[in-house]
């Protein structure tokens, strides 16, 4: 970046913890994998299934208008142009997290010892981060995030509205931030907007696409090749996006030069709830706002008691989203593992215990932990991260609610 650029410092720790350590490698790790394993499973596969088939049947499907052989050698193209983007992170992630031992010089790798260690979750989890760019950071996924984020911006626009001229920015915490976006645009809208994200996957590629690429549309991603099912047309099994569709820095500038009052934004890596019921998040945030969030809790009253104790009296807790429960079919305890190896903490979103609660009930829920509902809206069309093309199509119908801490509290 250019001196004079605003920049987002990204998330730089040297990580002490073996754990923490092997959890940030892992996720590495799955980006350098992602290629192998969708080549093998996306292609491979295929043409030893096409090769099995009777002669004159795969000579046919090779032929026009069929060139089943050339559609298999475009998906292994577009894959590459994924991985790109997947290789992008890893090297950038190996140097802003700098984890232990990691190989120092001129273009970064992983230590040996770490290379290979991604599970079959750290690689599904990079395969969904790289398709989750089209919904936050492509121009063709504006209409997804605007359903999203619209409720957002309306209610903190009428909070801004009913406080004193020279208030301070407004500070808005958005837990569950995945890539970033909805934390820039708070920011590029002059709040100071914190993210917080748990999944290395989310916090290795949103710190690549704030703070490091080098303009608009650097890469080309194509977020439909990994299945070949209810496709209508070829072409949009193939259809590529270019990403981002904005460049962080340049345009924050670009608003400081037009006498836009911008504002400000970081990102945490922890466990939510642990973090933030921490002495000094006490009454700190003016606002709370989740985006298919409330929903990845095993325990929702624990969300909710994390969000009444960070928010000052009269904050907002604003929500989107449907309630497709993370952690429905998990066993009780170890919430937010993916496998039985070692001794974890259990403390946080590990805490042993879940439940699943309607939409009535969550609301119901919400004024028992304290806060008055302000305004619920219901059965709201949300897609996410959907194929407008696809002959399968599945949209969430969302609630979207704003609820307020009272101004005075036992």
């Amino acid at each position: 970046m250019e001196e004079g650029e605003q920049q987002w410092k990204g998330v730089k720790s040297a990580i002490e913890d073996p754990e923490e350590a092997r959890v940030i490698y892992c996720a590495l790790d799955s980006f350098v994998q992602y290629a192998r394993i969708a080549h093998f499973n996306c292609t491979h596969l295929r043409r030893q299934s096409f090769y099995a088939l009777p002669e004159a049947h795969w000579k046919m499907l090779a032929a026009p208008p069929f060139n089943y052989l050339d559609t298999l050698d475009k998906v292994d193209n577009a894959i590459e142009s994924n991985a790109e983007l997947a290789r992008a992170i890893v090297r950038v992630g190996l140097v802003n997290f700098q984890p232990q031992d990691v190989t120092q010089g001129s273009e970064p790798t992983i230590p040996p010892r770490w290379r290979g260690c991604a599970k079959r979750l750290d690689i599904d989890k990079a395969r969904s981060t790289l398709r989750q760019f089209y919904r936050d950071w492509s121009a063709e996924g504006k209409s997804e995030r605007e359903i999203c984020f619209g409720p957002i911006f309306r209610a903190l626009e009428a909070q801004k509205e009913s406080r004193p001229k020279d208030a301070p920015p407004m500070r808005v915490l958005v837990p569950g931030a995945g890539l970033g976006r909805l934390v820039f645009e708070l920011c590029a809208k002059g709040y100071v907007a914190e993210g917080n994200e748990i999944s290395y996957h989310q916090l290795l590629a949103s710190s690549y696409i704030l703070n490091c690429v080098e303009k608009p549309g650097q890469h080309t991603i194509y977020p439909w090749i990994h299945t070949f099912s209810n496709h209508s047309t070829r072409d949009n099994h193939l259809r590529k996006y270019a990403i981002p569709d904005v460049h962080c820095a340049n345009e924050l500038t670009r608003l400081e030069e037009e006498g836009v009052a911008i504002g400000d934004m970081s990102m945490t890596a922890a466990d939510f709830l642990c973090l933030y019921t921490e002495d000094y998040q006490a009454e700190a945030w003016d606002a709370v706002a989740c985006v298919f969030f409330l929903d990845t809790a095993p325990n929702l009253i624990r969300y909710l008691e994390t969000i009444f104790y960070c928010l000052k009296p009269g904050g907002l807790l604003i929500n989107h989203g449907p309630l497709l429960w993370h952690f429905e079919n998990n066993a009780p305890g170890g919430h937010g593992h993916d496998d039985d190896d070692g001794d974890y903490d259990t403390t946080g979103i590990a805490d042993p215990g879940s439940f699943e609660l309607s939409d009535d009930e969550v609301m119901a829920l919400v004024t028992k932990v304290g806060f008055e509902i302000v305004s619920r809206e219901t059965g709201i069309k949300s897609p996410y991260l959907l194929d407008q093309e696809s002959m399968l199509q599945t949209v969430y119908k969302a609630s979207s609610w704003v609820a307020r801490k009272p101004h005075a509290t036992a």
